[in-house]
């Protein structure tokens, strides 16, 4: 099994990464984890107080149980995935499976910062994007699924992600293997990562 780790900002082209990845290999070859699922619950919070948690800082994950199922997917074991609701910032009743495959992918903003995660990882990818470009995909995403204005975006954008890319996102690059500027769009890169996904896969 080769476990692979993706990590960059929000709106930086992560999921494109994956997807690209995922269409050049096998058909059933890849499972991935997101990193957005494993979100503590908020439920215990008042509803009117939950928009004000900071999701972009490593406390706001359940670590210990995304490395529980990694370790089990390692084992050959299926895992159920929880689910997250951005519109409730709840952890939802219902789960994911998801079975072992020969290519793990762990897709997060912080999917680099935990030190226990980081030591699993066999190819630590980090996705690079202008600043620019990350807010503007971010308006788009945030108005459509997660019901926000576009004023709501740049407030908590200027308050909240912004700071915290600096502070915990940014710095994380330092560790990884290969930085992908342009995100999935980057070909060149993309060919260097697949390729070598495809010879270490060749050799076990």
């Amino acid at each position: 099994m080769l476990i692979i780790g993706i990590a960059g900002g929000t709106g930086s082209g992560k999921t494109t990464v994956v997807r690209k990845i995922i269409a050049e290999l096998p058909p059933g070859e890849v499972a991935v984890i997101s990193q957005d699922s494993y979100y503590k619950d908020s439920s215990h919070i008042p509803p009117e107080l939950r928009q004000n948690i900071n999701f972009d800082e490593p406390a706001a994950f359940d670590w210990p149980l995304l490395v529980e199922h990694l370790e089990a997917l390692k084992r050959g074991e299926a895992i159920e995935m929880p689910t997250y609701s951005y519109l409730t910032c709840t952890r939802q009743p219902e789960t994911v499976r998801v079975e072992p495959r020969d290519v793990v992918i762990v897709e997060g903003i912080l999917a680099l910062c935990d030190e226990q995660l980081r030591s699993m990882l066999d190819v630590k990818v980090f996705v690079d994007a202008d600043a620019d470009d990350r807010l503007i995909r971010l308006i788009a995403r945030d108005c459509v699924e997660r019901g926000r204005t576009p004023q709501q975006v740049l407030d908590r954008y200027a308050r909240v992600l912004k700071p915290m890319h600096r502070m915990h996102i940014e710095p994380s690059k330092a560790y990884a293997d290969l930085i992908v500027p342009q995100g999935g769009h980057n070909i060149v890169a993309m060919r260097l990562l697949t390729d070598y996904i495809e010879s270490r896969l060749g050799k076990e």
